[in-house]
């Protein structure tokens, strides 16, 4: 039995909407990830980009569990002596709800030269509109709780 290896010919992508207000942050995340990578794919290979594209609508209505609106910072730094900034969930969500998903997102893909380009198929929007009607997207559920 021989080993199956996609080619970049072999991949069809498909479209997939997630809504953000129905799951917390970090399920979302991963779950935006496997899809962006393709990992529930059978014809699944590490080093060809199989993944999917993905719309990610309500991202202003983002659930967060505990009290992460104010403990959680994200740090950013200019390269300069004392040029670090922070800033907290909250003061994000208020700026830029997409960046957090897309943050969180970023962060669960694998540190390789793919990712980019799966970042790329992330698409973001703050409300429940989007403009990819015409590539018939996909509901997709993220499941809550086990």
């Amino acid at each position: 039995m021989k080993t199956f290896s996609a080619k970049p010919s072999d991949v069809k992508r498909e479209w997939y909407v997630v809504d953000a207000s129905k799951a917390p942050l970090g399920r979302i995340a991963t779950q935006v990830a496997t899809l962006l990578t393709g990992k529930g794919k059978p014809m699944f290979t590490h080093h060809i980009d199989c993944g999917d594209y993905v719309i990610v609508i309500n991202a202003g209505s983002l659930v967060t569990t505990g009290n992460k609106g104010e403990k959680k910072v994200y740090y950013r730094h200019s390269h300069y002596p004392g040029g670090i900034k922070s800033a907290t969930l909250n003061e994000l969500m208020a700026k830029d709800p997409t960046q957090v998903i897309t943050k969180a997102v970023r962060g669960m893909l694998p540190v390789n030269k793919l990712r980019d380009e799966r970042l790329k198929r992330l698409k973001v929007y703050v409300d429940a509109d989007h403009k990819h009607e015409a590539q018939n997207p996909k509901e997709f559920s993220v499941k809550v709780g086990s």
